[in-house]
């Protein structure tokens, strides 16, 4: 009986070393900080500075002022789906979309694509050219050159200023239709910066525009 006992006793220590064992490592592992999908996206990894510079530069930041690229570095890292490329052809397509807006008159449309700032100035312009019975008959000919001029993130804003280089056929027409100004023959090389913002936080993608100026 005695034995039998201690046979027992000795089995039971053993489970217990080998429950030990296991539920020690796993309590372990468990106090590690285990980084989450949300916490990424808090706090993006950061790379050495060696590591960024060997990064690849993509062609649309060859030859752009350093403080320029590092704002875009800075942009793309607290926001994962900012793609360069991609921003800088949304940013042409609503060069071309706030252009034809202002010179049809469309508020509506103005008032989706621009801040408010920018917007009571297109509207201004509008209300002023309605008044005297003008309309314009502008025509977007092409956009020669795209390139981005400054880019800042400032806390979770995020603005990027980009230099269009455009040709436009600009006409402006008197109450009767008669062409008082212009010319579609003769397109007018127009430079212009334009500054887009948009909240890295935010679910929704798009960009506003914030600033108008000429470059």
């Amino acid at each position: 009986m005695i034995i039998q006992i201690v046979i027992l006793a000795m089995i039971a220590a053993f489970l217990g070393m080998r429950l030990y064992s296991v539920l020690g490592r796993r309590a372990e592992h468990e106090e590690e900080s285990i980084p989450t999908r949300f916490d990424d996206q808090l706090a993006p990894p950061t790379l050495p500075q060696a590591a960024q510079a060997a990064m690849p530069r993509p062609r649309e930041l060859i030859g752009v002022l350093p403080a320029v690229e590092q704002g875009v570095r800075e942009i793309a890292a607290a926001d994962r789906r900012f793609d360069i490329t991609a921003f800088l052809e949304g940013a042409k397509a609503a060069y071309a979309m706030v252009l034809e807006a202002f010179w049809n008159g469309d508020k509506a449309a103005l008032r989706e694509l621009c801040d408010d700032d920018v917007y009571a100035s297109f509207a201004g312009a509008i209300d002023a050219r309605e008044k005297a019975g003008e309309t314009l008959d502008n025509r977007l000919i092409r956009i020669e050159d795209t390139v981005i001029h400054s880019a800042e993130l400032d806390g979770r804003t995020a603005r990027v200023a980009v230099r269009f280089v455009a040709d436009i056929a600009a006409v402006t027409r008197d109450k009767d239709g008669t062409m008082i100004a212009g010319s579609l023959d003769d397109a007018i090389e127009t430079r212009d910066i334009w500054t887009f913002r948009r909240d890295v936080t935010s679910a929704a993608p798009d960009w506003i525009l914030d600033e108008t100026d000429e470059g």
